[in-house]
């Protein structure tokens, strides 16, 4: 048999065995097989060298035509195979867009900020300004300027977290107030204002104390300011978190901060014209007063001219009441379970 026909025999068996090749793998394996340095394409080459000089070229031509086409076979089955296995994989990962698609979680602001963006935007309404201050206070304005010398016995009722024998985290928000009336220059006109905070103190936590919580006290300073005008403003609030069928009652108090000073009530059911007295439920929910002139005094305010009235309320406290959530510390849990029940309208 001649090189010419060697080849030629070569070519069909390698064509037909490409042909046949069911994966890459295999395929890769056949193009070693036929192409490679111990190939049997390489071995009939080798025999040219006892063709006469005039067969050499004829040979060498077919020799490199039998190598393009086993070259161009292999190339053109790689590309069917490789296609064939991708459209497997996309027939194996096909995608059924009639599904729904996955719901996203939407987030909301806390029960508690709730309540105090809700106050926040009552009072705001009323023409007062919502100022913030510092958590890590001075003692001149945590308790001095709230008429609250370092002798006076009331301090026995704050248990505070002392940094320096000066510095404290602060146990309420009124320092912010004794910050804002120490600077307010009355000529400009009235000072109405709530601050609201976290606050500190060292309390035992359970279900109605927690040792940080938030308060929110309002202050407000101007000529001819009545004890009325404050009843007034605790009502609104009052029916403004828990309905408009709802009142409030003032109870006699102290605080070394207000004289007179008031509790406040709101009624825990609906309040019809028609309805017995006694047959009312009251829950206490602030206190509140009219500033006490020494508190002007210190801030730099002539109480002979200027007088108003403060209050203080925590919506820690009003969450509570209004939900009916009887353990303050579920609101610190971050239990989504417990958080989610409260919408945005709540």
């Amino acid at each position: 048999m001649s090189l010419q026909d060697e080849l030629t025999q070569l070519r069909d068996q390698a064509l037909g065995e490409i042909a046949a090749t069911a994966d890459l793998k295999a395929l890769n394996q056949v193009r070693v097989n036929w192409l490679g340095k111990k190939g049997p394409l390489t071995e009939v080459l080798r025999g040219m060298k006892d063709l006469t000089p005039e067969e050499r070229p004829v040979v060498g031509a077919l020799a490199n035509e039998v190598r393009d086409a086993l070259t161009e076979a292999i190339a053109t089955r790689q590309t069917n195979l490789e296609a064939a296995a991708l459209n497997e994989k996309l027939a194996a990962e096909t995608l059924d867009v009639t599904l729904p698609g996955r719901a996203t979680a939407q987030g909301q602001p806390h029960v508690l900020q709730q309540i105090i963006e809700s106050l926040e935007d009552q009072f705001l309404g009323m023409g007062y300004q919502v100022i913030e201050g510092p958590e890590v206070e001075q003692d001149k304005y945590n308790f001095e300027m709230m008429n609250l010398p370092k002798d006076h016995p009331a301090r026995d009722m704050q248990d505070t977290f002392y940094i320096t024998p000066e510095i404290l985290m602060r146990t309420q928000t009124s320092p912010v107030q004794a910050r804002t009336l120490e600077s307010h220059d009355f000529n400009a006109g009235p000072l109405k204002m709530v601050s609201p905070g976290r606050v500190y103190r060292r309390d035992t936590d359970d279900a109605t104390h927690s040792h940080q919580f938030h308060q929110m006290e309002g202050l407000v300073i101007d000529k001819h300011i009545t004890m009325g005008d404050l009843k007034g403003t605790l009502l609104a609030v009052a029916r403004n978190l828990f309905g408009e069928d709802h009142d409030i009652r003032l109870r006699p108090s102290y605080f070394p901060f207000t004289e007179p000073s008031v509790e406040v009530d709101v009624s825990w059911n609906a309040v019809t014209p028609d309805m017995n007295p006694e047959d009312i439920e009251w829950i206490e929910v602030l206190g509140a007063g009219m500033v006490h002139p020494n508190v002007l005094r210190m801030a730099g305010v002539d109480p002979e001219v200027y007088g108003g009235f403060a209050f203080g309320l925590g919506p820690d406290r009003f969450a509570m009441l209004k939900y009916g959530v009887e353990d303050i510390r579920n609101f610190y849990l971050n239990d989504v379970r417990f958080l989610t029940q409260f919408d945005q309208k709540g």
